[in-house]
């Protein structure tokens, strides 16, 4: 959890984080997904919140601008057609099956209309360097609009938490971090500034990087800080110890 006030290395009152309502939850990486439940489906979505567990879904944008809910940048994998989702439109994605129980795969509103404010959910806004990522972020800020559940939008692009912060401060934003590759000073050193340019409400760590010297100091001051993807008892324990949330799937969700 998110230590309390008083904490802080220089004993001042650290203030409750507004992300703080994330924290002691487990949310289920793609929803409960296995065999014949697809990841990222309304099917394993419904099975997390029968669990009581949160939500954590991963979106990318149709070619006509509107946020579905999938995790790869190709088709290939988790359906029987090939080729980038960004080059479909929101149509006939929805037409399109998911592989194990054969439903379509979902847009965003869909995810909302299903969930309706029971369990958390966190949703990771998929950006890529050479894509402007304006216009996906507005196209998950339109769907959100009135939705009283509580959620979060997170990406590993700092420019996604920036446009939040910019365009729709209201809405909770968590910068992604892994610091796989990226141990050397000249690693800290991005990581420092895409934190200082994303303006973050929460952190989304790297399992495999607790605990970490850069987590814990921001989970000190107050940031809470969320962990993914816990896969084994091991993994729990430790985001048991270094952080406030797991985002799990598998044995992690035992």
């Amino acid at each position: 959890m998110v230590e309390a006030p008083g904490e802080a290395d220089s004993g001042s009152t650290l203030p409750v984080s507004r992300a703080a309502r994330l924290t002691g939850r487990v949310y289920a990486h793609r929803g409960l997904h296995g065999t014949g439940l697809p990841e990222n489906s309304l099917a394993a979505f419904a099975a997390a919140m029968d669990r009581g567990l949160g939500i954590e879904c991963d979106v990318q944008r149709s070619s006509d601008g509107y946020a579905m809910v999938f995790h790869d940048w190709d088709l290939d994998r988790l359906t029987a057609e090939h080729g980038p989702v960004a080059d479909r439109n929101a149509a006939e994605l929805g037409r399109i099956a998911l592989a194990g129980n054969g439903e379509p795969i979902p847009t965003l509103r869909q995810v909302l209309d299903l969930v309706a404010g029971r369990v958390p959910l966190l949703i990771e806004i998929k950006s890529r360097r050479d894509r402007r990522t304006a216009p996906l972020c507005l196209a998950v800020r339109r769907e959100l609009e009135g939705y009283r559940g509580d959620h979060a939008v997170m990406s590993f692009d700092p420019r996604v938490s920036r446009w939040f912060a910019t365009h729709s401060p209201h809405t909770l934003r968590g910068l992604v971090v892994t610091e796989e590759n990226g141990k050397t000073l000249l690693g800290r050193i991005r990581r420092r500034l895409a934190f200082h340019h994303a303006r973050p409400d929460f952190l989304a760590y790297d399992i495999r990087d607790l605990p970490s010297r850069f987590a814990a100091a921001r989970r000190r001051r107050g940031l809470p800080v969320l962990t993914w993807t816990v896969r084994s008892a091991d993994h729990r324990q430790r985001a048991a110890q270094h952080a406030d949330a797991p985002i799990a799937e598998g044995a992690g969700l035992e």
